[in-house]
């Protein structure tokens, strides 16, 4: 089966939200990017459309012959656009394991730096996402030296953003 990234549709969000487990695996997927849980796909098309007039953020869907089976954002986050960041990164969890989180990750970092000019790609995971962090690290990610610790609340806690790089 052949892997293919294209530009998120409406259509494409309640297949997407479905993947969602539970509130934590919501939080893992989103940190704090919607305030309530759970969310349904009208909400998921909501918080896209607030950026349907910037070139900056960029929701795109993987999908094979089955159909849809993960979603990224892509996102520029400096004004020289330089730097691309990943988020939101999902699949089909009857899928895991298979590797399309990795070769998702692969088309992704292609995009970023073939279509937006990326010269560096990152993206955060939570310390408590250890199979997130395998994906990434397989996918050619490396966590990147800070000299401040990035912590997010979510539900009563404090969860540790590691911050990862291409």
């Amino acid at each position: 089966m052949m892997l293919r990234l294209r530009p998120f549709k409406t259509c494409d969000a309640d297949t997407i939200v479905s993947w969602v487990g539970d509130e934590t695996a919501f939080r893992k997927w989103c940190a704090d990017r919607y305030e309530d849980y759970p969310i349904t796909g009208e909400d998921m098309a909501a918080h896209y459309r607030q950026f349907d007039d910037c070139d900056t953020f960029f929701p795109m869907t993987a999908f094979d012959e089955s159909g849809v089976v993960g979603h990224l954002i892509l996102r520029y986050t400096d004004e020289e656009k330089t730097t691309v960041r990943l988020g939101f990164v999902i699949v089909d969890d009857r899928l895991r394991g298979r590797g399309l989180g990795k070769e998702m990750l692969g088309l992704a970092v292609r995009y970023a730096r073939e279509f937006l000019g990326a010269r560096r790609v990152t993206l955060g995971v939570f310390e408590n996402n250890p199979a997130a962090m395998r994906c990434y690290l397989a996918a050619g990610f490396r966590e990147t030296a800070s000299d401040e610790e990035e912590y997010f609340s979510v539900m009563g806690e404090k969860w540790r953003c590691i911050e990862m790089e291409l």
